[in-house]
């Protein structure tokens, strides 16, 4: 039987906005039958990229950015803030769900991860997966992914730490002090490591890290690949979506540090599938449904649009109810969830309500939610 063909690009080097905008004209193109399943190689110029789901203001530090000329974008994927440069390879799989058969979206990301950890490996490193989406060698983050379906079409993507600044990389993001206490650490720099410290003067080129991971994709997933061209049906898709939506500041700044606003409560919860940030509002006479809600973090959940149905969706709810909606919201969502469960959104709710009486001596009414309708 022959193997699946997939076809292999390169973008070159391009702005973190200009590359997500590709990411979603490859997708649309997909689903249009306009282009095959698809290996892509990515470039970026300095850029502070958010998960999709991410209050602006929590995860960039904006001012060290401008002032440093680093771009601030906002992916089409969820999971947690990164910084890129020149110094990381990124790669992305455009491809039929069906293509491959992998499953549901953990299946996927085990799957995927596990063959570019194998190429990574043939360089002279140990690379594994680690659950739930990060590729590590020695303990030590080296590659970050995540993904997500869209119908039929797949996008699944991750970055290759090449070279590392990291000083500039975290003068660029916000990183949670919780989040490094989890995991019993010193600090952020602790948790990452490049190439260039792993192999000194055998770090690979570019050319050579793309033949390794491709190398992966072929023997571990079962298909050929071969090297093909952009084509201009992409160009024509990408420059579209950047100029009206994902290259404007309003996309990147869709959702922007809740939490200023006094009347809205905050909770959190942390779980094995990431960070959920439950911003509330209430209203009724004696505050006793939820007027609106916003949900942000790290996590992973597809497609995307299934946390604005949830948001939507949980307007007017009774505070009795919220958790019995959320689970029975799911149970006909037709979601895929990496780890990360329905309790958990329920959960992050309820720690921003109670005590909700304290909280609600400081509501203020009069106040706009920030999240555009």
């Amino acid at each position: 039987m022959a193997h699946p063909l997939f076809r292999v690009i390169d973008t070159g080097l391009r702005s973190g906005r200009k590359n997500i905008a590709f990411d979603q004209a490859m997708i649309d193109a997909h689903q249009c039958g306009e282009i095959p399943d698809t290996i892509r190689f990515i470039h970026f110029k300095p850029v502070a990229l958010l998960g999709r789901h991410q209050a602006l203001s929590q995860e960039i530090k904006k001012q060290a950015c401008l002032m440093q000329g680093i771009e601030i974008g906002r992916r089409i994927t969820g999971g947690g803030a990164i910084y890129l440069d020149e110094g990381q390879l990124g790669w992305a799989l455009v491809m039929r769900r069906s293509t491959l058969n992998l499953g549901d979206l953990g299946n996927t990301a085990k799957m995927i991860c596990e063959a570019a950890a194998a190429g990574l490996s043939t360089l002279g490193i140990e690379a594994r997966f680690r659950p739930r989406n990060d590729i590590e060698v020695e303990g030590r983050k080296i590659s970050g992914t995540g993904g997500f379906f869209d119908g039929d079409t797949l996008i699944y993507q991750g970055t290759v730490l090449v070279d590392l600044n990291k000083e500039k990389m975290f003068s660029a993001l916000n990183v949670a002090k919780a989040k490094l206490e989890r995991k019993s650490l010193d600090s952020a720099a602790d948790r990452v490591t490049c190439l260039r410290a792993l192999l000194a003067d055998q770090t690979p080129d570019m050319q050579s890290l793309e033949s390794a991971l491709i190398d992966g994709f072929t023997r571990h997933l079962g298909i050929t690949a071969r090297w093909g061209k952009v084509r201009d049906v992409e160009e024509r898709r990408a420059s579209t979506l950047y100029d009206e939506e994902i290259g404007t500041d309003d996309f990147v700044e869709e959702i922007d540090d809740p939490a200023r606003k006094t009347d809205v409560l905050c909770g959190t919860c942390i779980s094995a599938g990431g960070t959920i940030n439950a911003f509330v509002r209430l209203e009724g006479a004696s505050n006793e449904r939820i007027r609106e809600v916003l949900l942000t973090g790290d996590f992973f959940v597809t497609p995307p649009r299934i946390i604005y149905d949830l948001e939507a969706s949980l307007r007017r709810v009774s505070l009795g109810e919220i958790q019995a909606h959320i689970l029975a919201f799911f149970e006909t969502a037709n979601a895929g969830m990496l780890s990360v469960a329905p309790a958990d959104f329920a959960k992050a709710i309820d720690n921003a309500l109670g005590p909700v009486d304290i909280h609600l001596a400081h509501f203020n009414a009069a106040t706009r939610f920030s999240k555009p309708a």
